[in-house]
């Protein structure tokens, strides 16, 4: 709880001491960021892919309302029990009510960024029950206490000899094995017991088919499907964005999401379920948390069209300097950044400044959300209702005083560039944030101004002389 009461800048500026860890950090997410550009590239059709895909989830946003009750009525046909929860509070609930009905105390669940936003391990796991994540990745955040740092390698600030150490401390391996093999082949003998004897499953939901009533989960080990299918009860956690209308259009999506994600041509699996089998129930939970007010805001709503690729995350230089956790939000990174302030726009107001604005994040969005450009937009609003730091709103309001005066533009101009060049540790100290990372330059002899003013009367002499 801790780092959740530090701002992006505090979280960062602790993730970037290890100068060598921060490097292979910011490489790793690099290499996979190249992965997607070969994997789009070898796609004539990307560009159109993309603006297709753009254009089905602005249509669903538009009609959410009736596709979500013709979702529902196919899912109810199926034999699917629906649920609705406007928050992260009944979501929790109603997944509690579920297995206190059926006396379960046990529950296995693969990725769900949506049950992280809710907090839903911690809620069950104080009313006595006991949540285990099958997803590797997450599986090694929850044996080291700590949250996904990215949406699809929730672990991917971790080295292969710290998760070494995690799997010798909790499931007993040598000291000093680190080998990515070995480790996995120990998790998933852990794993596979757990999957026996979970009677519960709770999976998250990639895209849902308003057409069928089918909802589709994408994953590359396969521990949705084990979970779903050995279970007695199966649990589908689904933000209301995550609807495409018919089943044609799924392959629009499939196409572009693992590219995005890994450079993959598709996810290893991509499982459709549509009806419990004999003997099983299952539960899809409709959940708003936030959604219908983003839905609400003309300048932000495009972000509900994320498909949770975390290409704009693998590609972002801030995300992959300051690591996933400095973001002190469940879903980090760029697209975050933009959703985080719409559930708590004072706690997250630092996020949308933790961006260059660069662009990058926006041109590799599969779906075409202007990730930057929103960014920019929130960080007006937040100014605009008042929850930018004072330190911030005072530095921006002397400089707009500064840029709109010649006089004081001048003035304070000879003053730095005097300051620089003959009391420089007056600007060369650590209260200068800027000092932190970087030397500050020598000061010019004189401004542009200066020199443009000195040159042009010299022309204007050499034009008189002729």
């Amino acid at each position: 709880m801790e780092k959740q009461l530090k701002d992006h800048a505090a979280l960062a500026e602790a993730f970037i001491r290890d100068e060598e860890h921060v490097n292979w950090h910011d490489g790793a997410l690099w290499w996979i960021r190249q992965k997607r550009d070969i994997a789009s590239k070898q796609i004539p059709e990307w560009e159109d892919l993309r603006e297709a895909a753009s254009r089905i989830k602005s249509n669903v946003l538009s009609n959410l309302h009736d596709y979500l009750l013709q979702f529902e009525a196919n899912a109810i046909k199926n034999g699917i029990k629906v649920h609705w929860a406007a928050d992260a509070d009944e979501h929790n609930a109603i997944v509690y009510s579920i297995l206190k009905e059926k006396d379960i105390r046990q529950m296995v669940k693969s990725k769900s960024m949506l049950t992280e936003e809710c907090h839903l391990n911690e809620y069950l796991i104080e009313r006595g029950i006991d949540v285990i994540n099958s997803d590797l990745g997450e599986y090694i955040q929850q044996l080291d206490n700590e949250p996904p740092s990215h949406i699809v390698l929730p672990c991917i600030h971790k080295r292969k000899e710290e998760i070494g150490e995690l799997f010798h401390e909790h499931l007993g391996t040598e000291k000093g094995v680190s080998d990515p093999t070995l480790l996995t082949r120990v998790a998933r003998g852990h794993l596979r017991n757990v999957f026996i004897t979970r009677r519960a499953a709770l999976t998250g939901v990639n895209f849902a088919v308003a057409e069928t009533g089918e909802y589709v989960v994408c994953t590359n080990e396969g521990n949705a499907d084990m979970g779903a299918h050995l279970s007695e009860v199966q649990i589908a956690s689904m933000g209301l964005e995550k609807i495409v209308p018919q089943k044609k259009h799924l392959g629009v999506f499939l196409r572009l999401l693992a590219r995005s994600a890994t450079g993959q041509p598709i996810t290893i699996y991509s499982s459709h379920f549509k009806k419990p089998r004999e003997g099983q129930e299952m539960h899809l939970i409709l959940v708003d948390y936030g959604r219908s007010r983003q839905l609400g805001r003309p300048e932000f709503r495009d972000s509900l069209k994320c498909i949770r690729c975390g290409a704009c995350m693998n590609t972002c230089p801030v995300y992959r300097k300051s690591g996933g956790l400095s973001y002190h939000n469940t879903i980090s990174g760029p697209i975050g950044a933009i959703l985080a302030p719409n559930l708590d726009m004072k706690k997250h107001a630092d996020l949308p400044f933790a961006s260059t604005l660069c662009g990058s994040c926006s041109n590799v969005c599969p779906v075409k959300i202007n990730i930057h450009e929103q960014l920019y937009q929130w960080r007006q609003v937040i100014v605009r209702e008042g929850y930018a730091a004072n330190t911030k709103v005072l530095s921006m309001k002397a400089m707009a005083w500064t840029l709109s005066s010649p006089t004081s533009y001048s003035t304070i101009g000879r003053a730095g560039r005097w300051v620089l060049n003959n009391i420089p540790f007056a600007v060369n100290n650590k209260f200068n944030p800027w000092y932190k990372q970087r030397e500050m330059p020598d000061g010019p002899k004189e401004s542009f101004g200066e020199w443009y003013a000195r040159n042009n009367d010299q022309t204007n002499d050499v034009n008189d002389s002729k």
